[in-house]
């Protein structure tokens, strides 16, 4: 689960972490209306769950109230990578001195949260990485210490020379660990953390991602899920016993068991195709969730075909080729449809396909080859 910018800071301030003031806005007359009437700097800022904001043209400075009304007219409603502006953070905007980036997360093969940190902030750390790696710093920390004083301070003298300014720096990173640990965050960066004029260390961009599977022990972080259409989907799909994650192809894919959903995008993939899914209806021979499967798959406008890929063990092929037909029967579609069936009561399944007039395939090959001649057409 992520959060928006104006969020993270929140929780920032929670903690304890300085944050620059501001407030979200909805719409210009909010803007118009929270914000204070002065000549004071500020930025606005689109709230949108996506990086890149600044090249796309949502951050703006503004010079005086007018001028954030205007500038959060000119944002509001802009659309940045697929997705619409609907809010805009206006905050003070604060002198620069230099920019560092500091960050956590989840790392398997350390079995542990890694702090990075490095004086390149400002830029997606991701660049950094490619380009520079040698300028990323990186700490495991052991999960029965946690982030001790000393550790912050190490990192902190690689980034700041002056022991005051270390001092807030490391100060700021250990309050991070405990929101990060303490609401099961799966990544939380402040990109940049600035050094002012005046030699203030503080976080002026943040964000957050959370653990799905911990936010039944996280209400409060729950209240903040703000979701798109596609993540509201994958969560629908959840609450039904299916996996699912939408792809940007155009083969919507049903299978059951996540290392056959992979070799199938894999297969599709190889001869040329893209999978527009991921979708495991699990191991159950429930023929309601392949109904609801199917509900969930066609739903996507850009499926022009779907590729069905059973290998009955638990999951038995009769009980898939029922839920199908009643899918299609309840369903008003003319999207093609792939069916491979094999395993447990394959043999029952097809001939209950096949009396429905639909076409099967006995190899995963044919079958990915098929959709992608469907798909085209």
């Amino acid at each position: 689960m992520k959060i928006h910018e104006y969020q993270a800071r929140n929780l920032f301030r929670k903690y304890g972490i300085p944050v620059p003031d501001g407030v979200v806005c909805h719409s210009v007359e909010e803007v118009e209306k929270n914000v204070p009437n002065d000549e004071k700097l500020r930025v606005v800022k689109a709230q949108v769950h996506v990086g890149g904001r600044g090249k796309a043209g949502g951050v703006k400075l503004a010079k005086s109230k007018a001028e954030a009304v205007e500038k959060a007219g000119q944002i509001l409603g802009m659309d940045i990578k697929g997705l619409t502006v609907e809010k805009v953070l206006v905050a003070d905007a604060v002198d620069i001195e230099k920019e560092f980036y500091v960050g956590l997360i989840n790392d398997r093969n350390s079995k542990s949260v890694t702090l990075m940190a490095s004086a390149e902030g400002g830029v997606e750390i991701e660049e950094v990485a490619r380009v520079s790696p040698e300028k990323i710093i990186k700490m495991s920390i052991d999960p029965t210490m946690g982030l001790m004083d000393w550790q912050a301070r190490k990192i902190a003298l690689q980034l700041f020379r002056d022991p005051k300014e270390m001092r807030q720096a490391a100060a700021i990173l250990v309050k991070l660990y405990r929101l990060y640990v303490e609401t099961d965050s799966s990544l939380a960066e402040i990109n940049p953390l600035v050094l002012t004029p005046d030699k203030r260390v503080l976080a002026i961009d943040g964000k957050m991602n959370f653990d799905d599977n911990a936010l039944f022990r996280q209400p409060e972080i729950l209240k903040m899920r703000e979701s798109t259409e596609d993540e509201k989907k994958e969560i629908e799909a959840n609450e039904k016993g299916l996996s699912y994650i939408k792809l940007d192809g155009n083969i919507g894919c049903m299978v059951n068991g996540a290392g056959l959903a992979m070799a199938t995008m894999d297969m599709i993939k190889l001869y040329g195709g893209e999978p527009a899914n991921f979708l495991d209806i699990g191991g159950s021979s429930n023929p309601q969730k392949v109904v609801e499967a199917m509900s969930i798959l066609l739903s996507d406008s850009n499926v022009k075909a779907v590729m069905i890929n059973i290998f009955g063990g638990i999951t038995r092929c009769d009980d898939v080729a029922r839920g199908l037909v009643t899918a299609l029967q309840e369903i008003n579609t003319d999207i093609p449809v792939v069916i491979r069936l094999s395993g447990t009561n394959a043999k029952e399944g097809l001939e209950i396909i096949r009396e429905y007039g639909l076409p099967t395939v006995s190899t995963m090959s044919e079958a990915a080859q098929k959709a992608i001649e469907l798909s085209n057409k």
